[in-house]
């Protein structure tokens, strides 16, 4: 028996003697969770209370069960609500200033809507009860999600993470998570409940750094000391990816011990795939599910984009004509732009959008991007950006095929083969069809140069590799609010 496996033996008989402790730290998963159980009891509860205090409503066991379309319709229209407002952001979900305000308006709206539908609903006896119902609702979600900020976002219940590797891209997300939690500033790590004790050097890395506690063959009794719950594994070099290092990896995880990739914490904690990550890991590339299912998937998305499109087509019949009648009066020309862009598999098509902008705004300076306060966009055009119908057009390009409802968006050649040399996997956005709307532009929307690319670009690789319809469908919605709140550009 090796020295090493005499050791790990011995530790594990002392870890089996010691007396459990009780663990109070929360995953992001447990964390979000926790948000949603609790908002549906919330809300819940405060349906029950309204209807007791103003509709004379005598709770007991068969009553409540009998009824459960009343709390089932009531839990579906705050779960699209709580969406659409992005509640379950963990970084906002820790900032009183952040999700106060978004809790509030979205009670409000889950109660309006609540009382206005019909059969699925309690039949409206006493109009105290719409307005009891909402007040209760907005003070309790409200309260609950101030309480959550204040004390379950706070350090007690921060899982403690020990990172394997001593390079550039532990450094980067050791400082990142630790900046995630001194600073209110809108930091996608912040909330997510991962507090960095140190650094771990593999084989190949030094070890003189001050946040280094020892070396690989350490990695477990540092573990067991210092209670760690996660390590992450942040090798740069496959050279460091040695036996020893696979033997210290899972005798953590014999202890119970999570192991993640720096990989996969980076998607977790911020939803999107960074550039450094995925430039040179095939898996983070691929999409690896079940063929059958993904082919299923993709022809449910057909016949809806068909759907919607013909919907929406019956709309632009209505709204067209007035935005030529203003387009005329502000801005002759002609009323939709067509524009070259690059589509699935990199075959270019022409978009088809309103146009917003002068008939001559690229005559002099050629294919630029849009800037803030653009003087080229038009009176009109300003507000069909607002409001993101100027891309309601491109439903002829979701029916031809080229396009989807929901993708990363299609951008111009000229900008593709200078962002393919300057950030190589760029092409890999290729691989699903291009939206209308997408990850990228209900979490980030516009940008005008090669750092905002590069950021759009990861939220559009994370489409690329979990596209589904559950986030198909939680982008429709975050687009509902973009539109509402007026976000476009």
């Amino acid at each position: 028996m090796t020295t090493r496996s005499a050791s790990f033996i011995e530790l594990t008989g002392q870890a089996a003697r010691a007396r459990p402790r009780l663990r109070a730290q929360l995953a992001p998963n447990e964390r979000r969770a926790l948000l949603a159980l609790v908002d549906l009891f919330v809300i819940n509860g405060a349906l029950l209370i309204a209807l007791q205090l103003w509709q004379g409503f005598t709770p007991g066991t068969e009553i409540v069960l009998g009824l459960a379309k009343w709390w089932l319709t009531l839990s579906v229209l705050w779960g699209a609500f709580a969406i659409t407002f992005d509640l379950y952001n963990l970084a906002r979900a820790a900032s009183v200033s952040s999700i106060a305000g978004s809790t509030a308006t979205a009670a409000a709206l889950t109660a309006l809507a609540y009382v206005l539908i019909p059969w699925l609903t309690p039949v409206i006896d006493n109009r105290s009860y719409v307005f009891g119902f909402g007040a209760l609702a907005i003070f309790f979600l409200t309260s609950w999600r101030v309480i959550y900020a204040r004390w379950l976002a706070s350090g007690s219940f921060y899982r403690r993470i020990l990172i394997l590797g001593t390079g550039k891209t532990a450094h980067h997300l050791a400082a990142e998570l630790d900046e995630g939690l001194r600073s209110e500033r809108a930091n996608p790590y912040r909330g997510t409940g991962y507090q960095v004790i140190g650094l771990v050097a593999p084989p190949g890395e030094r070890a003189d750094d001050a946040r280094v506690l020892g070396e690989v063959n350490d990695l477990v009794s540092i573990a067991r000391e210092l209670d760690i719950e996660d390590v992450v594994v942040a090798i740069e070099s496959d050279c460091g990816m040695g036996p020893e290092v696979y033997e210290a990896l899972l005798d953590c995880r014999e202890l119970g011990i999570q192991v993640s990739s720096v990989e996969a914490i980076s998607e977790r904690l911020t939803s999107r795939l960074p550039v450094e990550y995925a430039r040179y890991d095939l898996a983070a590339l691929l999409n690896l599910r079940d063929q059958p299912v993904i082919r299923l998937y993709l022809v449910f998305k057909r016949f809806f984009d068909i759907c919607f499109s013909l919907l929406a087509l019956v709309f632009l019949a209505f709204l067209a004509p007035v935005i030529a009648l203003v387009n005329r009066l502000t801005s002759p020309g002609p009323l939709f732009y067509e524009q070259e862009r690059i589509g699935i598999g990199s075959r270019p098509f022409r978009v088809l959008k309103f146009r917003s902008m002068r008939v001559d705004a690229e005559a002099t300076t050629g294919a630029v991007w849009s800037a803030n306060r653009d003087p080229r966009i038009t009176p009109i055009g300003r507000l069909l950006r607002k409001t993101r119908i100027d891309e309601l057009p491109q439903v002829v390009n979701v029916l031809r095929g080229e396009m989807s409802v929901v993708g990363p968006r299609p951008e111009r050649p000229n900008f593709v083969g200078q962002l393919s040399e300057e950030i190589p996997v760029y092409r890999a956005r290729h691989a699903v069809r291009p939206g209308i709307t997408g990850w990228a532009q209900v979490h980030y929307g516009y940008g005008n140069s090669v750092e905002d690319s590069r950021i759009k670009l990861e939220y559009d690789l994370y489409y690329v590799r979990h596209f589904g319809l559950y986030l198909d469908l939680l982008i429709l919605l975050r687009t509902v609010m973009v539109v509402v709140q007026f976000k476009g550009r």
